[in-house]
């Protein structure tokens, strides 16, 4: 069995809203309101759900680019949730981020070559001649020529800029990479051949993932297991194979029903949801999709649904189950 590598306890990540003449707090965003989960060595979490659900800001918090509110972060057996920045620098070098958009989150005024290769020199990692080769090394990793490692971000298209992300946070060789969306900014063939590069990359180097995405027909093909998030709570969590066959969550039930089949031959309910995805500065009390879920019983608005285990791997939170 695959040892526990990333592990999350009941994280919390509140933003505080100020107002007044004195800037006093006068609320909260409650972006993620205790969630938890494990990532095993070489294996891929998906991480689902509409926007403004907090996938992004796990993968940042767990990244302690944001400070938790409260809960634990277990990275490789230690509780990094209190580690300083310098602590933290260490730690860069085994946890890194591939950004959903690739142009803005690639320097301009830099080379490829100067983008890929920032990490080897702030981990004084490689230099010189070394580092030049290493660079070659990479882009030929991610599918690109050593000879790009001279050109700029714009020369590029958002394939060939998203294979030079995913350079970047390979060169440091990680242990685990959180992907904030990584393929929903390309075109659908360009999704499958960076999806494919993901797996390929895995494969050769023992690679975690966590994939936050909204797409369950893009997230299905790289994942493990899939957590399914609403209003900053994971309400199913489950391998890939059983939230597909059999989703337990009507929340999960409506996302599945939104994926296009690719046979007009087969006719397919589709799960309309009524209402807004309420606010998470307000959010519901007693569970969270009550209301809008079509299955509402009568404790759904007075207590709230504990994450419990239904049958093997498979957990969810819901009345219902």
């Amino acid at each position: 069995m695959a040892e526990t590598l990333l592990a999350v306890e009941n994280l919390k990540k509140h933003f505080p809203i100020t107002g007044g003449l004195f800037s006093k707090v006068v609320g909260h965003v409650y972006a993620l309101d205790g969630v938890s989960f494990e990532v095993k060595r070489a294996k891929t979490l998906g991480l689902v759900g509409e926007s403004g659900c907090g996938k992004t800001t796990a993968g940042k918090t767990i990244l302690k680019l944001l400070e938790p509110t409260s809960g634990e972060i277990w990275f490789n057996g230690a509780n990094i949730t209190h580690y300083t920045n310098q602590q933290m620098k260490g730690l860069r070098r085994e946890m890194q981020i591939i950004f959903q958009d690739p142009f803005s989150s690639l320097n301009p005024r830099i080379t490829v070559g100067g983008i890929v290769g920032a990490g080897l020199e702030v981990h004084d990692l490689a230099r010189g001649k070394e580092k030049e080769e290493a660079i070659a090394n990479l882009l030929g990793k991610v599918g690109l020529q050593p000879e790009h490692m001279r050109r700029y971000p714009h020369e590029f298209s958002g394939g060939q800029r998203q294979r030079i992300g995913i350079a970047r946070a390979l060169s440091v060789n990680p242990k685990i990479i959180i992907g904030d969306e990584p393929v929903s900014a390309l075109d659908v063939s360009i999704q499958a051949q960076i999806i494919n590069l993901l797996e390929d990359l895995q494969a050769e180097m023992g690679l975690a993932y966590v994939i936050i995405a909204h797409d369950l027909s893009v997230i299905s093909h790289i994942s493990d297991e899939i957590a399914v998030m609403y209003l900053g709570k994971i309400v199913e969590r489950a391998p890939v194979r059983d939230i597909y066959a059999r989703p337990l969550h009507p929340y999960t039930e409506a996302l599945l029903s939104a994926v296009p089949i690719p046979d007009p031959t087969v006719r397919k309910t589709r799960i309309i949801l009524k209402g807004d995805v309420p606010s998470p500065i307000d959010p519901p009390s007693g569970c969270r999709f009550h209301s809008r879920c079509p299955h509402r019983l009568e404790p759904c608005d007075r207590i709230e649904p504990e994450l419990k285990r239904v049958e093997g791997d498979h957990l969810v939170a819901c009345h219902l189950r």
